[in-house]
């Protein structure tokens, strides 16, 4: 099987089925000497775990080094970072074993390799961002060295819109606060009501996630077919429930003029832009502005309502998803996707060391 390693010199390897003995990754690449300790890597792993606002698992997600650590520091070879899976309830797939699940990948697997594991949806399970969580956390911490920080929100959930960088309402501080990760309190009371208001009917809800990267300098990313923003999209995108992105003015900036889409420079002299419909990236590469971008994902797929579904003879049948799936993932998904950006940005970061002399 392709497609399970990510990256070019910070290169991460996941692996593991959501009700499989462990789930876990490589990262190779990393360069020797990064303080690193399994709290670190529990703390972003603790920030994906389900809450009881929007989820009913209960998750320890213990990580484990197996590799690549001695002494608190990394050796410069590859780190393994291992989870052991330890509350999988796989009795609630049986009746689905031979069903295609709506909204799920069960068909097009099995098309692809003729079999599937129907336990929580195997290596299409949302278990597997517990990996990406936990490679994340290296990546943040080579960025931190170098000033750079990635933060994520709830900047849409369950169609309830919250506020924006700027706008009223708007505080920073309160993302981590709340269940739902979204920057208002008022915003936290009414996706509160509207979730739980989805869930007694057996529904789910999506939502948009913004995510802002800080402290980067320009000249990151590489033209044509390796872009820093298609790095980013790809990355993003590769997360299961995401169906679509957009930086900086985005889809806004198809409706624009030219003069009003470009960023031009502030009048003080400073060599700043004095707005950033560009995102932060330019012809591929930062421009040293703040990254900004939003990603949209879909609705939790299981949900308690009946559907119909094809089985593999090709009968419909009338089914209920049973299990403990979030009524929304767009809070857990919130830190996968901060994750996501972290490793192209630590990728990029090397990479930069390789572009001149």
């Amino acid at each position: 099987m392709s497609g399970n390693t990510f990256g070019e010199l910070f290169k991460v390897t996941t692996f593991g089925e959501s009700h499989g003995q462990a789930a876990g990754c490589v990262i190779d690449g990393c360069p020797a000497g990064l303080e690193l300790s399994v709290d670190d890597i529990e703390k972003e792993l603790a920030r994906r775990r389900p809450g009881k606002v929007y989820g009913s698992r209960d998750e320890k997600d213990t990580p484990e080094i197996l590799s690549g650590v001695f002494e608190g520091k990394t050796l410069g070879s590859p780190i393994t970072i291992i989870v052991r899976n330890t509350n999988q309830n796989s009795r609630d797939y049986d009746a689905l074993k031979d069903i295609y699940r709506p909204g799920h990948a069960d068909f097009s697997w099995e098309a692809k390799y003729g079999l599937r594991d129907h336990r929580g949806g195997g290596r299409t399970s949302g278990r597997e961002t517990l990996c990406r969580v936990a490679a994340g956390a290296v990546a943040k911490k080579i960025l931190a060295l170098h000033g750079i920080s990635v933060l994520a929100w709830s900047s849409s959930i369950a169609g309830i819109k919250q506020p924006s960088p700027g706008e009223d309402g708007f505080d920073i501080e309160e993302i981590e606060r709340n269940p739902f990760r979204v920057p208002s309190k008022l915003g936290t009371e009414k996706a509160a009501a509207k979730i739980e208001a989805l869930r007694a009917e057996g529904e789910s809800a999506g939502g948009v996630i913004t995510c802002l990267a800080t402290g980067l300098k320009a000249g990151l990313g590489e033209p044509v077919f390796d872009k820093l923003d298609a790095r980013i999209a790809a990355a993003v995108v590769s997360i299961g429930a995401c169906k679509g992105i957009e930086f900086g003015a985005g889809f806004a900036a198809a409706d624009m003029k030219g003069s009003e889409n470009n960023d031009l420079p502030c009048n003080d002299g400073n060599g700043k832009f004095a707005t950033n419909n560009c995102g932060g990236i330019l012809g591929g590469i930062s421009t040293g502005q703040d990254i900004i971008f939003r990603a949209a994902f879909k609705p939790t797929p299981s949900i308690r309502k009946q559907q119909k579904a094809f089985d593999k003879n090709g009968n419909i049948k009338e089914i209920e998803i049973k299990g403990r799936h979030d009524a929304c993932i767009v809070p857990r998904a919130v830190v996968v996707v901060e994750a996501m950006t972290a490793l192209v940005l630590a990728d990029f970061l090397l990479l930069s060391r390789c572009t001149k002399l």
